[in-house]
């Protein structure tokens, strides 16, 4: 069988996502023949696969690491929050149910069957799998029928290797407190640990690896240093959305409560003359922004009520009639129009909601989800673009007819009459570098070139040195399975 390793956290968001990118990128440029799994992952920043499903965004770029298109067996269950108790759950790509998360922990353990189908087909024939988990393997309480974490773990008999986060603090509690309340049998299945994300002289935490050793005997792997362009790689947890600056060009993006799909914004992020501010709620719209950029939602209606609450529309009239600029992608396209239909309470009770009445448009949500990796032109200039879709939703209406895309054979998007409002459902557009160069020259701001997508790969292969720098990759596949 193809040897697999797991890394999981002593806690959540302690960079498991992006050691398996850096773990991936070191073993391709040892010649391994590598892929990355993750039996369940929590996002609303998805990726449309080539197999025409989807997966959480962080193994789409840990595919990219493998030199691999996304598959959706790299991540076979997807929940996708809808509300505060409830989620979309997608399996093997496609939507399964939307549950609670009382009745989804009561249905998991029935998702194992499919989950250890895709890891066996994900690592046939590789030389390894590198699988990530989810939370922390800590929350005994969520053991009964867990498939995350230890629970993939046993079923599948991959050795695991613990993560803990020593910039939040108390990294040796983390670590050994995880020991002491793992039952025997998972906590057998732990064979290594590594310190993640330190900053300063990494000889001062020497006796503290020493003391986690002692107290749990796993293999101390290394401590690895805080790796300063974490920020050029997508980022899928909602947590890490931030404001970047750069020049003077000045992006405002107001933060939805379900912003989904947000990696629109990287290739922005990484330009040198543009700065992005992500608006807080309770925050007004800045006056001075150029453009404003209203990005996809998991919850389009919830999430327009929440635009209203903190009273963004009317900074985003006034920013229009100063001349701004704005543009909708897929759920905030929605919202840009004058009315949005659910009658059948596709995204919770039915309802018929005015919109913003920035856009000619109105949509009508539909059950059908559309999940696509498309390639369009940018109509004024001819230029290529690839991107995905992934929505609900139909929307139509007298400013389609100044579409801005061809997609398809078919336009997409729509246009105001004085062209300062723009919204289309194509994801992804701004990582094509000739669009995003020539989209931000038509609203009169003029960049330098960038090789987006080169500048990706070119920090996976930093990252990939660095871990081989500060972590023992030998000693790591040494203890693969």
């Amino acid at each position: 069988m193809t040897r697999a390793i797991m890394i999981q956290g002593a806690g959540s968001n302690v960079g498991k996502s992006m050691l398996v990118a850096g773990i991936a990128r070191a073993c391709v440029k040892r010649g391994m023949s590598v892929a990355p799994f993750k039996p369940q992952n929590m996002s609303n920043n998805a990726a449309v696969t080539a197999d025409g499903g989807e997966i959480g965004r962080a193994q789409a770029l840990q595919a990219m690491a493998c030199g691999l298109d996304p598959l959706v067996d790299m991540n076979p269950v997807l929940l996708k929050p809808e509300s505060e108790i409830g989620a979309q759950v997608i399996v093997q790509g496609k939507r399964f149910a939307t549950m609670k998360a009382r009745d989804y922990g009561k249905q998991k353990s029935k998702l194992m069957p499919p989950v250890l189908d895709s890891f066996r087909r994900i690592g046939k024939d590789r030389d390894l799998v590198i699988v990530e988990g989810a939370g922390s393997p800590a929350e005994v309480n969520l053991r009964a029928g867990d498939i995350a974490n230890m629970g993939f773990a046993s079923a599948a008999n991959v050795p695991v290797v613990l993560v803990g986060d020593i910039d939040r603090g108390g990294v040796i509690a983390q670590l050994v407190g995880t020991h002491a309340v793992l039952p025997p049998e998972d906590e057998a299945l732990i064979k290594g640990f590594a310190i993640n994300k330190f900053r300063g002289d990494t000889t001062l935490f020497a006796e503290g690896m020493d003391i986690i050793a002692a107290r749990t005997d796993w293999t101390p792997l290394g401590i690895i240093p805080w790796f300063a362009d974490a920020w050029k790689l997508p980022a899928e947890d909602v947590m890490d959305i931030a404001s970047r600056k750069g020049g003077a060009i000045k992006i405002a993006v107001p933060r939805l409560n379900r912003i989904a799909n947000f990696d629109d914004l990287d290739p922005l992020t990484a330009t040198a003359d543009v700065t992005v501010e992500i608006i807080e709620a309770g925050r007004p719209l800045p006056g001075d922004a150029d453009l404003v950029i209203i990005p996809g939602s998991k919850s389009t209606i919830a999430d327009l009520a929440h635009f209203r609450a903190q009273g963004w529309d009317v900074d985003l009239a006034a920013h229009v009639r100063r001349g701004g600029h704005v543009l909708g992608v897929c759920g905030g396209y929605q919202m840009l129009g004058t009315e949005i239909i659910d009658d059948d309470g596709i995204e919770g009770a039915p309802a018929r909601v005015p919109g913003l009445g920035l856009l000619n448009v109105r949509t009508v949500m539909v059950p059908h989800k559309r999940l696509a990796l498309s390639e369009a032109t940018y109509l004024a200039t001819g230029d290529r673009v690839s991107g995905y879709e992934i929505h609900i939703g139909m929307t139509e209406g007298p400013d389609c007819n100044r579409a801005w895309l061809s997609l398809h054979g078919r336009n997409e998007g729509a246009t105001s009459a004085d062209g300062k409002v723009m919204g289309c459902y194509l994801h992804g557009l701004f990582a094509a570098d000739a669009f995003r160069a020539a989209f931000l020259a038509s609203i009169g701001k003029p960049v330098t070139a960038h090789d987006y997508t080169q500048s990706i790969e070119d920090t996976l292969d930093a990252l990939a040195d660095h871990l081989e720098a500060h972590m023992d990759i030998h000693q790591l596949l040494t203890l693969a399975g």
